[in-house]
C-alpha cells in the first residue's frame, strides 16, 4: 500500500497550496514515501522539495485511508498522512513542475476545487485540536461516496506525581 505525507504551512491567517494542473485542484504539498523513511522525514523532505522553503513547527494532525472503487471493488488504496507548520523559512516557488504555489487565506479551504476528503482533512488540520482519523472512498474520477471520519483531542496532565 502507499503512503503518502502531505504538509499545510499556516502563517498569518492564510495556507500555502500547491495548484496541480491535471483538474486544477489544490492540495498541500507532498508526496509519496520513500523506503525506510518515517512519516516526518517524508513530510518534511517533499514539502522542501516542492516548495524550496523549511516548514516550521511541524506536527501530524490526520492519518488516512484513501479508497478508490469502482462499483463495489477496490481498484485503489493508499494511506495519508497530514502534517500541519506553523511558518516557514525561505520563500517558496511560484511555479514547479508538480504545479502553482499560492497562499489562499484559511477561509477559502471551504470553497477551493480540491478533492472533498482533502477539505475535510485540510480543514480540521486549521480550524481543531488533537488528531482525525479516516478512511474516504472515491469513484475512479474522485467523486466522494463515503468518508468515515473519527477524531481524537489532546488531554494534557499536569500532575508531577506528587
Amino acid at each position: 500500500m502507499q503512503r503518502i505525507a502531505n504538509l499545510l504551512v499556516i502563517q498569518n491567517n492564510r495556507v500555502l497550496l500547491l495548484k496541480k494542473p491535471r483538474r486544477d485542484w489544490y492540495v498541500a504539498p507532498g508526496g509519496k514515501m520513500e523506503a525506510g523513511e518515517s512519516i516526518y522525514e517524508a513530510a518534511i523532505r517533499e514539502f522542501t522539495e516542492e516548495t524550496n522553503a523549511k516548514p516550521l513547527g511541524t506536527h501530524l494532525k490526520g492519518i488516512y485511508t484513501m479508497v478508490i472503487q469502482e462499483e463495489e471493488q477496490v481498484v485503489d488504496e493508499w494511506m495519508l498522512f497530514t502534517f500541519v507548520a506553523n511558518g516557514l523559512i525561505g520563500t517558496p516557488f511560484e511555479e514547479t513542475r508538480e504545479g502553482i504555489l499560492e497562499w489562499h487565506p484559511v477561509e477559502s479551504l471551504a470553497f477551493l476545487p480540491m478533492a472533498e476528503g482533502d477539505r475535510t482533512n485540510l480543514q480540521f488540520a486549521v480550524q481543531q485540536r488533537g488528531m482525525q482519523y479516516g478512511t474516504f472512498h472515491y469513484t475512479t474520477e474522485f467523486e466522494l461516496l463515503k468518508e468515515n471520519i473519527q477524531m481524537s483531542t489532546e488531554e494534557v496532565n499536569h500532575s508531577n506525581g506528587k
